[in-house]
């Protein structure tokens, strides 16, 4: 092996890559990614020390100042790693050769569901001594469980369209954050009644806590994460086994939006 060949290596001209491929158009929270990591060695033989995968997500959280304190009404965008995985042992790879590693990755409950701003995706890097580290990113879609879905084809039967969906800071839960649906009336009884209609799905694998917030005048997330923080309450809360029927989950939520608004 040539000097310049080892000395391009380090800089990552001719370096070992990695390329993931995932076996699934879209994944759910509770289940699992699954993928194959894709290793192409380079020009030159390299010792591989690990590979890590991480499944991230963004949310928004109030910026601070140097002291620690927030700043009022000022917000920063934070990545946080959902789920993560390495490889248990050293490997090597030599020029050309390609070698597939199967994962199976945990999607955790509360997995932002990928509608609006709220996007997911994977990272996976090779760390290689002495050398540059490959990496790749790949978007990963994230669709709502059977029950969140009933949920919300419930609320959209009942003339509720999503207008938007955000991933904001809040204290005392599993995730640094919550993911808040907000949906409007276009049609049918709640119109009229409602400006909007804020929502929150926190789950686990026995229950589902949903809160509700219906705007008389608009607070944004001013009005319902403010509630969330610290009290962990709402107004407007409830709780459905995970065992319930999706189909009576929905008329469930709607009867109890019904009755208390």
């Amino acid at each position: 092996m040539s000097f310049f060949k080892k000395t391009l290596a380090t800089f990552g001209i001719g370096s070992a890559q990695v390329d993931t491929i995932l076996k699934q158009d879209a994944a759910f929270p509770g289940r699992k990614l699954v993928m194959d990591v894709h290793v192409y060695g380079g020009a030159t033989k390299q010792d591989i020390d690990n590979i890590d995968l991480k499944l991230c997500c963004h949310y928004r959280k109030p910026r601070q100042n140097p002291d620690g304190r927030e700043i009022t009404h000022s917000t920063e965008v934070a990545t946080h790693v959902l789920s993560s995985w390495s490889l248990p042992y050293a490997f090597s790879i030599e020029p050309h050769q390609e070698r597939i590693f199967p994962v199976e990755l945990d999607i955790p409950w509360n997995t932002p569901v990928t509608l609006g701003d709220a996007k997911v995706w994977l990272e996976t890097g090779l760390d290689i001594s002495m050398a540059s580290d490959p990496s790749d990113k790949d978007e990963v879609t994230i669709r709502p469980d059977l029950l969140e879905d009933a949920i919300f084809t419930a609320l959209e039967n009942a003339g509720l369209r999503i207008r938007q969906v955000e991933c904001e800071y809040v204290k005392g839960f599993d995730l640094p954050f919550v993911q808040e649906f907000e949906f409007v009336p276009v049609h049918g009884d709640f119109q009229g009644r409602w400006r909007e209609l804020e929502l929150v799905i926190y789950r686990n694998e026995s229950e589902l806590n949903i809160w509700f917030e219906v705007d008389r005048q608009k607070q944004g997330i001013g009005g319902m994460l403010s509630s969330l923080i610290g009290s962990h309450k709402l107004k407007r809360e409830m709780t459905l086994s995970a065992d319930i029927a999706p189909q009576e989950a929905g008329a469930q939520v709607l009867a109890f939006l019904n009755q208390t608004t």
